[in-house]
């Protein structure tokens, strides 16, 4: 009998570091299972995405949606599938949430990317995701909306991950309105051993904004020096939530390079890796051992923190202000994208509902 680990599982296995699947596609979450994975996200995009690829195994429950609620419309029918794709994929991890005591286990459902400006609605909808699935843990921005809706659900005793997030001030502040929230429970014996809260620093969208910076300023750096911003950006806050006992956990997310998973590897966090990079990761020769507290090589760190005002709005503590959340580039870059996938997915959904009679 073979007693191969793969990279992935032995991270899993052997660290502190927990490994996500980034997708609910039942075929790649399986294969996430059984290399150690311990959680899944979606999304509208993800969910798009699973419909697409699955459609052979989804189209069936669309079309049986349609027929079945006759007054439903195009975005009723979108969040009907984006929770049914969850709830397929909370199944899937219940036995690891059971096994856990529901500290892992957890399906990461999104809030409606277009209210990340209400707080309010962010906060009715994350209710309802924790009536609909037991192990879930539910999605919202780090914007400046977002971080009230985090305090106010974590109150509620709603597992929280915050997303759309780059910078060590958006995930300080996620952190601290979660420990808000969960004062205010405590303070109310209300129970808080179940809440398992995370936040996320998007690594490689921290590269990619500072790549499109260099670009749109003709600023020159080592072409390397990039791929290490985003990886700067989580150890430096990764220190910080050490230092101050936060009981949220830092994830990263958004992968374009090894570093995303190398340089975490050890760390009480949670990678959140897309299929592609896990089959990549699982191939590779990376040596699995313990980085998280290897420093960014210096000459990169103080290129970055020379050359792009935007790099050091990301790493400082207080870089930004709460009520500069929304427009750091990053960020609208990100709620952007997120709207544009949601629409998408509205638009799968119109086709069902409105067949498009010139095709």
């Amino acid at each position: 009998m073979s007693t191969y680990e793969s990279p992935l599982l032995k991270t899993a296995n052997d660290t502190a570091t927990d490994y996500w699947s980034d997708t609910c596609n039942t075929d790649h979450l399986a294969y996430a299972l059984s290399h150690g994975a311990t959680g899944a996200t979606t999304n509208p995009t993800i969910v798009h995405a699973v419909l697409n690829e699955q459609i052979d195994q989804w189209e069936k429950r669309i079309r049986q949606v349609v027929q079945q609620s006759p007054a439903a419309t195009e975005i009723d029918i979108a969040w009907t599938m984006i929770e049914s794709v969850a709830s397929t994929g909370a199944a899937m991890l219940k036995p690891v949430y059971n096994a856990h005591n529901g500290r892992k286990g957890r399906i990461a459902v999104q809030v409606d990317p277009r209210n990340f400006r209400n707080s309010a609605a962010m906060v009715t909808q994350a209710r309802h995701f924790q009536d609909l699935i037991e192990n879930v843990t539910v999605k919202f921005p780090a914007t400046t909306a977002g971080i009230d809706a985090i305090e106010e659900a974590t109150y509620h005793g709603i597992s929280i991950t915050a997303t759309v997030s780059f910078t060590v001030s958006q995930v300080i502040a996620a952190a601290e309105a979660v420990e808000r929230g969960l004062e205010r429970r405590v303070q109310e014996n209300l129970p808080i051993d179940r809440i398992s809260p995370n936040c996320v620093v998007m690594v490689g969208r921290v590269d990619d904004w500072l790549k499109i910076v260099a670009n749109k300023e003709d600023i020159i750096v080592e072409p390397d020096c990039l791929e290490w911003a985003g990886v700067a950006v989580l150890k430096r806050a990764y220190e910080i939530f050490q230092e101050r006992g936060y009981r949220s956990r830092l994830m990263a997310a958004a992968y374009r390079n090894h570093y995303h998973w190398s340089q975490f590897i050890g760390g009480d966090l949670i990678a959140t890796i897309p299929y592609k990079w896990a089959l990549r990761f699982n191939d590779s020769d990376v040596e699995v051992r313990d980085r998280i507290h290897d420093p960014v090589p210096a000459r990169f760190l103080d290129r970055l923190r020379e050359k792009f005002v935007d790099f050091n709005r990301a790493w400082e503590p207080e870089g930004l202000a709460v009520g500069e959340f929304d427009t750091y580039g990053a960020t609208a870059r990100t709620l952007r994208s997120f709207t544009a996938s949601y629409d998408a997915l509205i638009a799968m959904m119109r086709d069902y509902l409105v067949p498009d009679p010139d095709r």
